[in-house]
């Protein structure tokens, strides 16, 4: 007997309950056994086995070993995990089986009332219980006989919409198993996405890692470089500084020697000259003078000797270098693209 929706009136408590004992795959009243999922919800065995098969097409051909598989629920797309005895490790609701057993009592007590069978336009007391080939649309006996569709090959109502049922359950399990894949392909990418911005994130901190070494080394060595120049000038610096000291005790020493000789000329008389000469005899002595106009033998700087060119440096190199600097893309798309060959390969 077909249960379909309409038999009771709409709104009853019966409707309501043959709503709830639908299958979401079949769209008919579950057939036994049912089996309950682990997110609650209930497939005929035969509908789950369906989906199942169209989720794991191999299932069937890994030989003795059978290993378990997966699909998601129709309802709420909650993905459940089978062990290697497929669909029929799943657990019956013996529950419905006996509600579906219940309610089809009840309807088979109650009397069939007019106009809850569909009637035939053309003969209003005819009801359509036939199915036109040729036109694909339902009708009575009455049409067949002298109506209409006299001259159209027709099939039994009934098998036709077995077929058309039979087609569509197929249909529903290719989309649910067509829907299961791209959830899947959904969450790869979104695994691929979030495996992306991570890898990102870690090669930037690696990058960033990198040239911070990199800079440390470069501000350590010039440190060490400039120390150097520190050194040297320092040397340089108190060499020149040593010798203005030695320059300057001559040029005191010179000066007075000048003003004693200043002095001795402005004498006007030739006694007190010879006295003063004679006083300062050891003072201007001739030897002497001509050593102080000589400006002493004291050392000299050769020329050139502030210079500090030889702490030049030449970084083009590393120039070119830092410009140069580049990831190894080349052998990041080789690895890629063997991925993408054993990818083919498989």
């Amino acid at each position: 007997m077909d249960f379909q929706a309409g038999i009771l009136q709409d709104g009853s408590p019966m409707e309501s309950l043959e709503k709830q004992l639908i299958c979401p795959i079949c769209l008919e009243m579950f057939s036994k056994p049912v089996v309950i999922l682990p997110c609650q919800h209930n497939l005929c065995r035969k509908c789950a086995n369906d989906v199942f098969q169209a989720a794991n097409p191999y299932w069937q051909s890994r030989g003795s070993v059978i290993s378990g598989g997966r699909f998601r629920c129709p309802s709420c797309r909650h993905e459940v995990l089978l062990d290697r005895h497929g669909v029929y490790g799943l657990q019956r609701n013996l529950l419905v089986e006996n509600i579906i057993d219940i309610y089809k009592q009840e309807c088979s007590s109650r009397p069939l009332k007019k106009g809850e069978h569909p009637m035939c336009k053309e003969h209003e007391d005819e009801r359509i219980n036939i199915y036109c080939v040729t036109c694909e649309v339902p009708t009575c006996s009455m049409c067949k006989v002298f109506g209409a569709h006299k001259d159209c090959e027709v099939a039994p109502l009934q098998n036709v919409f077995q077929g058309q049922k039979t087609e569509l359950n197929n249909c529903i399990s290719m989309l649910v198993a067509g829907n299961d894949r791209i959830q899947t392909i959904i969450t790869q990418l979104e695994d691929s996405c979030r495996s992306t911005q991570e890898n990102g994130e870690a090669a930037r901190r690696e990058l960033c890692a990198r040239f911070d070494a990199l800079a440390a080394l470069l501000e350590e060595k010039k440190s060490e470089l400039l120390q150097r120049i520190s050194r040297e000038q320092g040397d340089k610096t108190s060499f020149i500084q040593g010798l203005i000291c030695q320059y300057k005790e001559q040029l005191d020493k010179s000066s007075r020697l000048l003003e004693t000789a200043i002095q001795a000329m402005e004498e006007t008389g030739g006694a007190a000259f010879l006295m003063r000469t004679r006083r300062d005899t050891a003072l201007l002595c001739l030897p002497r003078i001509v050593e102080a106009s000589k400006g002493g033998k004291l050392e000299k700087i050769e020329q050139g000797y502030e210079n500090m060119d030889a702490f030049s440096i030449s970084l083009e190199h590393l120039t070119e270098a830092v410009h140069a600097l580049d990831f190894d893309l080349a052998e990041e798309e080789e690895e890629y693209f063997d991925g993408e060959e054993e990818e083919a390969e498989q």
